[in-house]
């Protein structure tokens, strides 16, 4: 088999070696600058190629003899990256957590024979894969909520943040309207929005707030509540609002001394060396997933949670483990024809099978990546607990 990654970052390069691991197949990892390239250029089964892919002619080249694509590029390219691979009638599992609604590409992917994973990360992604599972199982699901975010294991002032993926598509979380279900009804409010103080064990307190992760599951399952915060250090919200509406995160071109610049490059610029990963740095990534409803009679209560920590052994981050080993064991599951849904396919889809959703978490494991679950039973009906159960802490 053959598969080509699209982005050799720190997650598509961790991708590309998971990948690479497969004894019968081969990788070619593409990205349009040669630094991420050479971390991956010594490595058995993998061939690295620089291109730039944002014209048909330079994506085709690539991927022509490809059994299975990833794409890992920036948000803003993601989109139109996905619809030329599936146009090319290449199964794709997707990472690039763009705007646009993915559906829109629904009716070209069955038309084209496709399998098209997207949003296949930790969350949107494996979050998605547990809440396809619990849903399947359980005789109504009344709520869930997933809390999430990615750490420097220090904390360093100002920022006490790290971004492991491109600055551009970390400051859209701060912007992009966030959309809840409460009452079986779609809500909108402000990023950034709604912030709490929870206690996380093995990390100490955080705060959560407000921002656009539900993604596909407002559409794919009927749970009448459902929302997803971004987890931070205590402050960073605020200080996220700051520049926000400071205007740092325009995108409208504005005219500086003659020169048209968007606000948003500029922050960009000047954070993605503040933010970037150095080589002495670590970080965290921890997920809770709770979900409430009746299975067999009983009002239950599920808990998933997660917390993994940066690999030392491999230098590679906690983020791009959780995220990247996520992608790459579902596109296993696609090459091997575990996983053979037609068209495009959110991780719920993939969780709703017993099979995929115990192979994903087996072969987490097998990578150190474990998720914990617990189930309680409540007393009650667990719709009166809706309303309240987002003001909690976590033991």
């Amino acid at each position: 088999m053959r598969v080509t990654v699209l982005g050799s970052g720190l997650v598509g390069g961790a991708i590309a070696k998971d990948l690479a691991m497969e004894k019968t197949g081969f990788v070619r990892a593409v990205d349009r600058s040669t630094e991420p390239l050479a971390k991956l250029r010594n490595l058995d089964r993998v061939e690295v190629v620089c291109q730039d892919i944002s014209t048909e002619a330079g994506l085709k080249a690539v991927i022509d003899d490809a059994d299975l694509v990833v794409s890992a590029v920036p948000g803003h390219m993601g989109y139109e990256t996905l619809r030329r691979v599936i146009d090319a009638g290449k199964n794709a599992v997707d990472i690039s957590f763009f705007a646009e609604d993915p559906f829109d590409l629904d009716a070209l992917a069955i038309q084209r024979g496709v399998t098209a994973v997207v949003d296949c990360g930790v969350a949107p992604g494996l979050s998605n894969a547990i809440a396809g599972h619990v849903h399947s199982e359980m005789d109504r699901v009344d709520s869930f909520l997933c809390l999430v975010g990615g750490l420097p294991a220090v904390r360093s002032w100002p920022y006490e943040y790290k971004a492991v993926f491109s600055p551009i598509d970390v400051m859209a979380e701060f912007t992009r309207p966030a959309r809840f279900v409460e009452h079986g009804e779609l809500v909108v409010r402000p990023a950034l929005s709604d912030v709490e103080l929870i206690d996380f064990k093995g990390v100490g307190t955080l705060e959560a707030f407000n921002t656009d992760g539900l993604r596909s599951l407002a559409r794919t399952l009927n749970i009448p509540f459902m929302k997803e915060k971004t987890l931070r250090y205590p402050g960073h919200a605020n200080l996220a609002r700051v520049f926000r509406d400071s205007g740092f995160f325009g995108t409208e071109p504005m005219d500086v001394d003659g020169t048209m610049v968007r606000p948003i490059d500029v922050t960009s610029r000047l954070l993605i060396e503040q933010w970037r990963m150095g080589a002495d740095d670590a970080d965290l990534t921890v997920m809770q997933v709770i979900m409430t409803g009746e299975h067999r009679g009983r009002h239950e209560r599920r808990d998933f949670y997660l917390l993994d920590r940066f690999d030392a052994t491999s230098g590679t981050t906690s983020m791009a483990r959780t995220t990247g080993y996520t992608c790459a064991i579902v596109a296993r599951q696609i090459l091997t024809g575990m996983f053979k849904q037609k068209g495009i396919c959110p991780p719920e889809y993939l969780g709703a099978s017993p099979d995929c959703y115990a192979h994903l978490l087996s072969e987490l494991g097998r990578r150190n990546i474990v998720v914990q679950e617990a189930a309680t039973v409540l007393a009650g009906s667990t719709m009166q607990l809706e309303t309240n159960q987002f003001q909690r802490k976590i033991a």
